[in-house]
């Protein structure tokens, strides 16, 4: 945006206006069944509130960390096995919703990251570290062990490949590291 501001609209604070509306009117309704709903929040908000402000203080501190000029060093062209190493090690302990790691990754290749090692990254989700006593259970210690190295070569064979058939856009900002 280049210093401009971004322009937002009032959805978000017409959207608060009409639940604490709804609140009010369920207060005159039924103020006991409020009472409970809105003790019911505040202990929800006790419960999250730490835990948001433990994830916040780490995105600030990652966005400090994860600088350009470390992405590029660490995860960029010169990278090498070490940086296949650090993409399918993190795609494999990474949890969450798989949108959520777009926009990570989005961000990570604007400071510099390689295509490829975010491919790598992805596919490397396949192998669910939480989940693997339960594959052993039901197919086997050698059949999971075989999948999952399988997981990981092809992760890296995946990466080699989307970065020989789809190289980044040159001049259209996409995909070119931000300067810094």
């Amino acid at each position: 945006m280049n210093g401009s501001r971004k322009r937002r609209g009032l959805g978000g604070w017409i959207f608060l206006a009409i639940v604490l509306a709804i609140y009010g009117l369920a207060a005159l309704i039924d103020p006991s069944l409020t009472g409970q709903a809105l003790g019911f929040f505040a202990r929800a908000m006790r419960q999250v509130l730490p835990v948001l402000g433990l994830v916040f203080a780490l995105l600030y501190v990652a966005d400090l960390l994860l600088t350009p000029q470390r992405i590029r060093r660490h995860l960029g062209e010169g990278a090498g096995a070490r940086g296949w190493v650090a993409s399918v090690v993190g795609g494999v302990l990474s949890m969450g919703p798989i949108y959520a790691w777009y926009t990570v990754l989005g961000d990570l290749r604007r400071k510099g990251m390689r295509t490829g090692l975010m491919a790598a990254f992805l596919y490397a989700r396949a192998v669910k570290p939480p989940l693997l006593p339960l594959m052993v259970h039901y197919f086997g210690l050698v059949f999971t062990a075989v999948l999952c190295l399988y997981l990981v070569v092809f992760s890296v064979i995946n990466g080699i490949l989307v970065e020989k058939l789809a190289p980044p856009a040159r001049g259209s900002g996409f995909g070119q590291p931000e300067e810094s």
